[in-house]
């Protein structure tokens, strides 16, 4: 029997690439073939770089030319990889009216995660950003007691004929947390599918309303809550938290990768430094590095993710938390001035992830509200 290029593309539809319905000519892995009197050479393009897929590819190619048109054709196969390009997809199901919303992470407890993402609410909403914050840590909510509404219970409102949650607000800020279902002496014994089913609640039976970022303040380290929140939203990006000590940098590190991972892919805004320096309040010119110097600066250059900035340990920041009064409140001193900082990193490294992904009402920005914030 003759063999021509004809008789070779026909011979191969009859076989497929593993995992693919399609046949190789038909899905387009067979690019070109030349036949030379008893020689064939096939050119082949998969889209994985699995070495057991390619070894099947090639052994089928050669049986079935053997098998249907001359066994004893010289068979050679020329494989090509081209894996499909990664897109930023949005992962989730999108919550109408909310642009942005952006995870507060830290991979280690005890490194001001929940202070760091209160005062960054207080911060956008004084710059003119409708913002709301999602208290995520179940097993230690700290939103009430920070934003003053411990007393306060969120109330049903009916929005489109369903019934609604309606966040608790002060400062401008829209919250909810899991605080406010429980008993301020009640222990939150809750196994992952239960926390998950209770955040999932907060998240899509709320009214939210229009809100330029939601910040979620999410548990320390990287488990069940974590991927129960990345599977639910489309997140916009993640800001990880740290101290600039190794022990807490190591950790912090492992945050990092959790978002990076293939199967999660969060872009990573930024690292933030938090008890950076200590400055006594009678000498505000003096700074101690008692955890050590530029620790996650140098961890974010390491990365190559953006420094969002240092925030001192500076006492009135806890005072101000425990108080339920945001230290980003104090106006004219040196912490309103860092939050302002590094809410402008915030919002800009914001602007600039958005300007790659497709403008969907989940993640869009407006560029000129962004810029327009920055330069405040």
């Amino acid at each position: 029997m003759k063999i021509d290029k004809a008789s070779v593309l026909k011979t191969l539809e009859t076989i497929s690439v593993s995992g693919e319905g399609k046949n190789m000519v038909e899905s387009g892995a067979v690019t070109n073939v030349v036949t030379f009197a008893d020689e064939v050479i096939v050119d082949l393009t998969l889209t994985t770089p699995a070495l057991h897929i390619k070894k099947r590819a090639e052994s089928d190619i050669i049986s079935a030319i053997h098998s249907g048109l001359d066994e004893n054709a010289k068979v050679k196969v020329n494989i090509k990889i081209e894996a499909p390009q990664k897109t930023n997809e949005i992962k989730g199901k999108a919550i109408p009216g909310i642009k942005n919303i952006i995870a507060v992470a830290s991979g280690k407890g005890g490194v001001g995660k929940s202070t760091v993402t209160s005062n960054l609410a207080v911060s956008l909403s004084k710059m003119g950003f409708k913002v709301g914050l999602l208290d995520a840590d179940i097993y230690g909510p700290s939103a009430p007691i920070m934003f003053d509404v411990e007393a306060e219970r969120p109330l049903s409102v009916t929005v489109d004929g369903k019934s609604k949650m309606k966040p608790v607000e002060n400062y401008g800020v829209k919250i909810l947390s899991i605080g406010f279902f429980t008993k301020p002496n009640q222990a939150v014994v809750w196994r992952g599918p239960m926390a998950a089913k209770a955040l999932n609640q907060m998240i899509f039976d709320a009214a939210w309303g229009e809100l330029d970022f939601l910040l979620i303040d999410l548990p320390p380290g990287t488990g069940d809550i974590h991927l129960s929140i990345m599977q639910s939203l489309p997140i916009t990006g993640a800001v990880v938290v740290s101290t600039p000590q190794n022990v807490a940098l190591a950790d912090a590190k492992k945050g990092v990768a959790m978002f990076q991972q293939e199967s999660i892919n969060v872009p990573v805004l930024g690292i933030l430094e938090n008890m950076a320096y200590f400055t006594p309040e009678e000498l505000p010119d003096n700074k101690y590095y008692i955890f050590g110097k530029d620790g996650a600066k140098n961890l974010a250059d390491d990365l190559g993710v953006p420094f969002l900035g240092q925030l001192p340990l500076v006492q009135s920041i806890r005072e101000s938390g425990d108080i339920g009064r945001p230290a980003a409140l104090q106006t004219g001193t040196i912490l309103e001035s860092a939050f302002i900082d590094i809410t402008k990193n915030t919002v800009q490294e914001t602007v600039n992830r958005n300007k790659d992904l497709p403008p969907t009402e989940a993640i869009k920005i407006t560029t000129m509200a962004g810029c327009s914030a920055v330069k405040n």
